[in-house]
């Protein structure tokens, strides 16, 4: 290996490490909005971009920026077709309540992990539903929001999986180059 590329390969891989997380919450984001639905349409589709957000910022915060959450939000917004900065300043929130309530929700496991997610996920959609309140001036109906919801925290444990993975084989490897 030469001089040049003993130089720049911890560099290149650090910058590859730190993308990770927010690739994993734009593909999540892709993947949820995939105009597929395996429910015939019954339930709307869960926010499985939020589950990157939350786990990368209990994870290494240092790699999930509150610029990547804005991202990950808009991108939500673009795919999902709600009105402009719904999703974007939800998933903000939820980062930062995240965010400051870290050691709370680092310490937990098992079931209790799961109702942390709950907490974040119910703070993004609240979030949500109140600015469309606001942006169409009626209180939109429960139902779909509850059934949200409710898909998303289901679909945290399998996605979690996939994104603890990468942790472990992408970005736990290069921990000592930080």
């Amino acid at each position: 290996m030469g001089t040049t590329e003993k130089l720049y390969a911890p560099l290149l891989s650090r910058f590859f490490a730190a993308l990770v997380p927010l690739l994993c919450g734009l593909t999540s984001v892709f993947i949820s909005n995939v105009p597929i639905s395996f429910v015939g349409g019954l339930v709307p589709p869960p926010l499985m971009g939020l589950v990157p957000v939350y786990f990368w910022c209990l994870v290494r915060p240092d790699l999930m920026t509150p610029a990547a959450a804005f991202a990950i939000g808009m991108l939500e917004d673009v795919m999902s077709g709600a009105p402009p900065g719904v999703w974007t300043l939800s998933y903000v929130l939820s980062y930062a309540l995240v965010a400051r309530q870290r050691e709370s929700f680092a310490g937990l496991a098992g079931l209790g992990a799961v109702l942390g997610f709950a907490v974040a996920a119910f703070a993004a959609i609240a979030a949500a539903y109140a600015i469309v309140a606001i942006y169409y001036g009626h209180v939109p109906p429960l139902g779909p929001v509850v059934a949200q919801l409710a898909m998303t925290v289901a679909a945290y444990i399998p996605v979690t999986y996939i994104v603890s993975a990468l942790h472990h084989r992408i970005v736990g490897p290069l921990r000592s180059d930080f």
